[in-house]
């Protein structure tokens, strides 16, 4: 993984041991060409920011962009955003913005992770159909996911949702994408 440094804000490059393919179910995903260790940075979610007022938000938007606030979103220039949920992630997010492994991957392997890691938006939900025997059939807000799931997934979730005042705790003062007028 490497990255540079612009304006202040380090932006990451994808992990060059994945890449982007078909699936048979989900469109596209990112998965593993060479094995990954546990710990390893995979993705970051380093694109534009958007708050609740920005106009107008798309689907893929709505679709792709992570929660890191109570009403702030931010998009990936990269691969973050092609990866796909799983109720049995291989990864999850370090800080606020980062993918990172959670486990050894194996060449092959579909890159997940669970997107209830990030959200708390009361009105994005999809129905899950990641076919494992512990899905939970539906995702969208981070108050449905169960205790023992959080506590399995710990250390992988984004801080703004772990720390007490689920605030981000953020040094970034970002500049806000907003409607032209």
């Amino acid at each position: 993984m490497t990255h540079l440094v612009a304006n202040d804000l380090i932006i990451f490059m994808d992990n060059q041991k994945v890449s982007v393919h078909a699936t048979r179910k989900f469109g596209r995903g990112v998965f593993a060409d060479r094995f990954i260790k546990k710990g390893e940075l995979i993705a970051a979610f380093d694109g534009p920011i958007f708050d609740e007022d920005y106009e107008p938000w798309t689907r893929d938007m709505y679709n792709h962009a992570i929660q890191f606030g109570r009403a702030i979103w931010r998009d990936s220039k990269g691969m973050a955003r092609l990866i796909n949920h799983s109720c049995e992630p291989n990864c999850g997010i370090k800080a606020l913005f980062k993918v990172v492994a959670m486990r050894d991957i194996n060449s092959g392997e579909q890159i997940t992770w669970d997107y209830e890691m990030t959200e708390k938006n009361l009105h994005w939900k999809m129905k899950c159909k990641c076919g494992n025997k512990n899905c939970r059939g539906v995702i969208g807000n981070y108050s449905n996911m169960p205790l023992e799931v959080r506590k399995k997934y710990k250390g992988h979730i984004s801080e703004w949702l772990t720390s007490p005042s689920t605030k981000a705790k953020t040094k970034i003062r970002p500049k806000l994408i907003k409607k032209s007028i």
